[in-house]
């Protein structure tokens, strides 16, 4: 790797033709150091999709720290989805896409775990849904595609068609599907990928907990608010939209963790 003097992070995006140069840097910890100039090389796209990093014994010799400081400054890189690691000889550690989507599932994971651990309340959860939930409901009713429309209106058709078939109080994976389905679009349909990102990810987290703890009543109900949001934004009527988006939020909002 040919030396350049520049370290990721203090300095500006290298040319195409040029490969950083790693250095320690003393103020941080020796993992925090591998982990933020690689994490600021991938993120700059200095290292490209696909592209291999160097090897553990050679990013041990330019960061001077040892290759088992090294390794655990991989496995966060890999536990935050921007490499993967390749076993065998023509194996190493690779940069994966970093976009929207993969944002996503990156938020998912992050999230599932803290809420497992308790970290959060229903409450701060339930605010920051809403935060997020509702202005993504307005935006879903104006920009939505035609094609979104008709996707949308499909989905609600086989909601309702599955719920006829089902006693309420049952809970049956495939109807939840269907409705992360829903939320998916509807943040999709947002025209805004960061927001959908943000929406999915909470949604996808979140509503199989709130779906398992609401009432029979309360799970028909929350069922029926969906209908009434994907009718409004069908309809172009982001005020009715975020108005039932707000209501199904209201559901939840003595739930406990």
């Amino acid at each position: 790797m040919p030396a350049n003097n520049l370290q990721i992070g203090d300095a500006p995006m290298l040319t195409n033709n040029e490969q950083p140069t790693f250095a320690p840097e003393p103020v941080r910890r020796p993992r925090e150091q591998v982990e933020k100039q690689l994490r600021d090389a991938i993120v700059s796209s200095t290292f490209k999709r696909g592209e291999r990093l160097p090897s553990e014994a050679e990013l041990s010799r330019e960061f001077h720290v040892s290759r088992s400081t090294v390794r655990e400054a991989l496995r966060v890189l890999v536990a935050e989805g921007l490499i993967t690691k390749v076993p065998g000889a023509g194996g190493g550690s690779f940069v994966q896409n970093v976009d929207h989507d993969s944002l996503k599932e990156l938020l998912s994971g992050s999230l599932e775990t803290i809420l497992k651990f308790g970290s959060l309340t229903t409450a701060e959860v339930n605010e920051v849904r809403r935060l997020l939930e509702v202005p993504a409901v307005r935006l879903a009713a104006e920009n939505r595609t035609d094609e979104q429309a008709a996707e949308l209106g499909a989905l609600l058709q086989r909601q309702a068609e599955m719920t006829s078939r089902l006693a309420p109080e049952d809970r049956d994976p495939e109807l939840f599907d269907v409705g992360q389905s829903i939320f998916n679009l509807v943040a999709e349909a947002s025209g805004n990928r960061l927001l959908a990102s943000f929406v999915s990810a909470m949604s996808g987290v979140t509503l199989p907990v709130y779906l398992r703890d609401l009432s029979a009543e309360e799970g028909t109900a929350a069922r029926d608010l969906t209908a009434v949001t994907v009718e409004a934004i069908i309809h172009r009527d982001g005020d009715k939209a975020a108005a039932a988006i707000s209501s199904q939020l209201d559901l939840t909002r003595n739930q406990q963790p």
